[in-house]
């Protein structure tokens, strides 16, 4: 296409104001040029090579919040969770009553033979921590753009926070204090060492778990027997090992209900320990008093709200006397290698 086509078809008028007809043949070429580096196929690239869009434009992000997963925490939910006291109590003490008395022959004028009782009082110390929630007003909107509710991500995490040092009191207690968990209460009676369960059958678990229930109707003197409520606590691990069968094709959890129609079966993971797999078993109550009680002073104590220039400080915490256990001798304890 010559300089006269694009005049008369595409409208174009150049700025010389010189009409076609009189630019020289020199002219008409270097025009030519200087069009085809403007619209010609062989016009250079002055951006960067690109065919796409941004990816943000391309990626679904997913409302749904996928929560990264703890060990459960099992203790409050297998024997329950009691308050005692409140935060300012800085110990707990509770007392146990003994009756005493001897008998004589009688006679009319006889003043012997008397009965009373005897009370110790035991002692726990309470122990109180806490953690804190900060947020600012620039953090929070950012999450907000995010789709992140981010206050209440951190109110989660505060609870998830001193929800699990209050289980972990629970099993261990409080080192230094005279706050005490299920696992290292020094009243409770020597642990006993089972066979191993390393690549043993059926037959060889449940012995086991028999010889753990003879020891806990030593322990008592006979205030038990196979119809007693119990709880077997015992780790994941070693619960997995009840799958197992005799020579009769039996497992153990079968043997279990059979032989002790109101055993219930927990675990949690704390069980366990460095010394093996610690096996409690536990007489749920008798004559009305529960032998284990996880206690807490208390509970999810929201303090007030700090504010600052442009961010929010809380703190929030929790007390716990670790697990009390009222009567040791109802709680039979095992180590066992798996």
């Amino acid at each position: 296409m010559n300089l006269h086509d694009l005049q008369q078809n595409a409208g174009i008028v150049f700025a010389t104001g010189i009409a076609p007809t009189m630019l020289t043949e020199a002219d008409k070429a270097r025009l030519n040029r200087e069009i085809r580096g403007t619209v010609g196929d062989a016009a250079p690239l002055l951006t960067a090579p690109n065919a796409g869009i941004l990816s943000m434009f391309t990626t679904y992000v997913d409302p749904r919040v996928v929560e990264f997963l703890v060990e459960p925490m099992k203790a409050g939910q297998i024997f329950g969770e009691t308050k005692k006291g409140s935060w300012t109590d800085d110990f707990l003490q509770f007392p146990i009553a003994e009756s005493t008395g001897e008998t004589s022959s009688y006679d009319d004028f006889s003043e012997n033979g008397m009965s009373g009782t005897n009370v110790n009082w035991e002692t726990r110390d309470t122990y109180y921590y806490q953690t804190i929630i900060e947020l600012g007003e620039r953090e929070v909107e950012r999450a907000g753009a995010a789709k992140l509710d981010w206050v209440s991500r951190k109110q989660i995490s505060a609870a998830l926070t001193l929800n699990k040092f209050q289980n972990k009191t629970y099993f261990n207690g409080v080192a230094g204090l005279r706050n005490w968990g299920i696992l290292n209460d020094p009243s409770l009676l020597a642990a006993i060492t089972l066979a191993t369960w390393v690549a043993a059958g059926g037959d060889v678990v449940y012995a086991g778990i028999a010889r753990l229930y003879g020891e806990l109707v030593a322990q008592t003197g006979g205030l038990i027997d196979r119809e007693t409520p119990m709880i077997l606590l015992l780790s994941p691990q070693a619960e997995a090992t009840f799958t197992r069968t005799n020579q009769y094709n039996v497992n153990v959890s079968d043997q279990i209900k059979k032989n002790f129609p109101n055993m219930e079966v927990q675990t949690a993971p704390e069980m366990s320990t460095d010394a093996g797999e610690a096996i409690k078993l536990i007489v749920k109550n008798y004559e009305g008093v529960d032998t284990v009680e996880p206690t807490f002073t208390e509970k999810m104590r929201v303090h007030p709200m700090v504010l600052g220039l442009s961010s929010w400080r809380q703190k929030r915490s929790q007390g716990t006397v670790g697990t009390i256990i009222y009567r040791p001798i109802f709680v039979a304890s095992a180590l066992v290698a798996i």
